[in-house]
């Protein structure tokens, strides 16, 4: 692969938040190095619409605070056929554009993957809340929704004391408990449940149980929606400690909305800018990403092929501070 001179920026997937401040690195970067820099509206569906248009340092002011993502995202099924990658890829190269920023999560990475597959020039920036990508210590969006979550659990403390209750958060994290580990770290939750790590919901209700014996006015547990439903957690529970009157709370897609943490302000900015040095230093194919506070490029194959480890010395502290 080449350096390039032209590049394009896709945001694809959930949104982030965080992608707005990666997508103003990327395009301010960009322009910095002598390049030519174009946004892609709806991810891979406005890639194969042709929906592409050139970005100048306006098309980014006043972005890196805010939520959500000014390029919007779209789930696209033709873009994982052969076919639809050989369109996009042809679309890329009638204008002119000979490398491209794609930043989300898994699925995302794979299509940056098929792309350079038909010789466009890729990277692949981790946006997406859940931290369940690979070779990299952070995703953009994580800091930011776990404090979301930590915000909530604040508030519902308040009023589960003043009721002497329980209340169950059910957060994201299909695959991954990240969100759920971090945020009860935080909230002091006494469970938490994540997908990774196997539990027991009567030795859940007999903590719950020894808790409000011990005089505590209220309890936190944690739910990773891996896990399953709150509502099923709760009704587990009720068999197992009638007298407690458990209340579920959902955050759903609330977890995905709002300001950006300066954490993850500087992640998506630092990113940005990495990603886009690493295309004129001819690199492809690579997935951009932070361990141990130093910016490193990982083969996309490597990435989406890899589980990220669960951090259990950090759910076992949890635990411990949790008694």
């Amino acid at each position: 692969m080449t350096a390039v001179k032209k590049i394009a920026v896709l945001t694809s997937g959930g949104d982030s938040q965080g992608m707005n401040a990666a997508v103003r690195a990327v395009v301010r970067s960009g322009l910095y190095f002598g390049l030519e820099v174009y946004g892609v509206q709806r991810g891979y569906q406005g890639l194969l619409n042709n929906d592409i248009f050139p970005m100048d340092l306006r098309s980014v002011g006043d972005i890196i605070h805010r939520g959500g993502t000014v390029l919007q995202s779209a789930r696209c099924k033709e873009f994982r056929t052969l076919e639809g990658q050989q369109k996009g890829a042809q679309i890329l190269r009638d204008r002119g554009i000979d490398g491209l920023i794609v930043i989300g999560g898994d699925g995302s990475y794979q299509g940056a993957n098929k792309l350079s597959q038909q010789g466009i020039n890729t990277m692949g920036l981790p946006g997406t809340i859940d931290n369940d990508i690979s070779f990299t210590d952070h995703t953009i969006g994580f800091d930011t929704a776990v404090s979301v979550v930590v915000d909530a659990i604040n508030k519902l403390r308040d009023t589960m004391s003043s009721h002497e209750r329980s209340s169950i958060v059910e957060v994201m994290g299909r695959h991954c408990g990240d969100i759920a580990l971090h945020a009860g770290l935080a909230s002091g939750a006494e469970t938490i449940l994540v997908p990774e790590v196997e539990f027991n919901m009567d030795e859940v209700a007999e903590r719950m149980k020894q808790n409000f014996a011990h005089g505590k006015r209220h309890s936190i547990i944690i739910v990773a929606e891996g896990v399953g439903k709150g509502e099923d957690v709760a009704a587990e529970l009720v068999k197992r400690f009638p007298t407690n009157d458990p209340r579920v709370t959902v955050l759903g897609h609330i977890q995905r909305g709002g300001t950006p943490t300066a954490f993850d302000r500087n992640l998506a900015s630092r990113l940005g800018d990495f990603a886009v040095r690493q295309l004129i230093e001819g690199q492809s194919d690579k997935a951009c990403g932070i361990i141990k506070g130093e910016l490193v490029a990982t083969d996309i194959n490597t990435v989406v092929s890899t589980k990220k480890p669960f951090n259990m010395d950090l759910y076992e502290l949890a635990l411990r501070l949790s008694q």
